[in-house]
């Protein structure tokens, strides 16, 4: 006679665990990310009615910037330039360069500010000795990633403010807005919904393969 238990102690309650677990993360994951997705979408409205302001604000001396400030106009006074940070960009036409960011002085202790004064055509820093900066304010350019956020280890960044009038031998910069910042939530939680189902189907499969041995 076979044992009535037997299925029971078939079936492998530790490893079901485990994938009911790991699958109630990713559904979870997958929800927050549904969240997100409403909450970027709120930041963009955000970052449009800022850049229609034709008014101008105060720069923001200290992170983090308020994203009330984001994408709105403002100037600072460069003392003078640093450092220089040279990047890839591209200018208000659309071609490619080297986007020059100097660090500026603004006061003999004061906090430095980022100025994007322009793309150059290569790497070689202009002679621009600083002034009055008049332009965009726009996130920096070292933004914290979702890992750093997520261990707790993300450092407010550094706004950056991109000049409307180039430094002398520059080209203007493209000046985002807030249409360019990504909002890929949708697709994450996607992702996440279904790596939770292949999760279930491969368990589902390999569970019966065992049970059927």
């Amino acid at each position: 006679m076979t044992d009535p238990a037997t299925p029971a102690r078939r079936w492998p309650l530790v490893p079901t665990l485990l994938v009911a677990a790991a699958v109630a993360v990713m559904i979870a994951l997958g929800v927050w990310q549904l969240q997100r997705k409403g909450e970027k979408e709120a930041l963009i409205a955000l970052y449009e009615r800022n850049g229609a302001m034709a008014s101008s604000v105060a720069y923001p001396e200290l992170p983090p910037v308020p994203d009330a400030l984001l994408f709105r106009k403002s100037s600072v006074v460069c003392l003078e330039p640093v450092r220089w940070d040279p990047r890839s960009g591209t200018d208000h036409r659309g071609r490619t360069g080297i986007r020059m960011i100097a660090d500026c002085r603004t006061g003999a202790e004061g906090p430095g500010v980022l100025v994007d004064v322009g793309i150059a055509d290569d790497f070689t820093p202009p002679a621009w000795k600083g002034g009055v900066v008049a332009g965009t304010i726009v996130p920096g350019p070292d933004q914290p990633g979702l890992i750093e956020h997520l261990t707790g280890r993300a450092v407010p960044a550094r706004a950056m403010l991109v000049a409307d009038q180039p430094a002398p031998g520059l080209r203007a910069s493209a000046v985002p807005s807030g249409a360019d910042v990504p909002n890929n939530h949708l697709a994450y939680a996607v992702q996440w919904f279904l790596f939770a189902l292949m999760a279930v189907a491969i368990y589902v499969l390999a569970l019966r393969r065992r049970l059927q041995r």
